[in-house]
């Protein structure tokens, strides 16, 4: 059974969000919109003044992050929305906490 823990040479590793075999551009911009907007919110929290830019994109990542976990189609479409919304809030709590919305 070594098929079973390595592809053989037929079979290739894909990566798609599009699991079901169907095209979902909208769908799937919007999830890796809320996986950016997560991420930038987060590594924003580590500069000095980051605050602002955490908070604000955040929020917005939080916001692109929930409509694109209500529309989504796929399993990892899925997958990156709970990241993004997982980063979005982290960085919306600490950019709060740090210092808000304005300098």
């Amino acid at each position: 059974m070594p098929h079973f823990l390595q592809p053989t040479q037929s079979e290739r590793i894909r990566l798609t969000l599009n699991t079901d075999g169907r095209s979902h551009p909208i769908e799937n911009a919007l999830a890796v919109g809320a996986l950016v907007c997560g991420l930038v919110a987060f590594v924003a929290l580590f500069f000095p003044g980051g605050h602002i830019v955490a908070s604000w994109v955040g929020t917005l990542g939080f916001g692109v992050g929930f409509y694109s976990q209500y529309v989504s189609v796929t399993t990892p479409q899925r997958s990156l929305n709970i990241i993004g919304l997982v980063a979005s809030f982290l960085g919306v709590a600490l950019g709060i906490a740090g210092g808000g919305y304005l300098p």
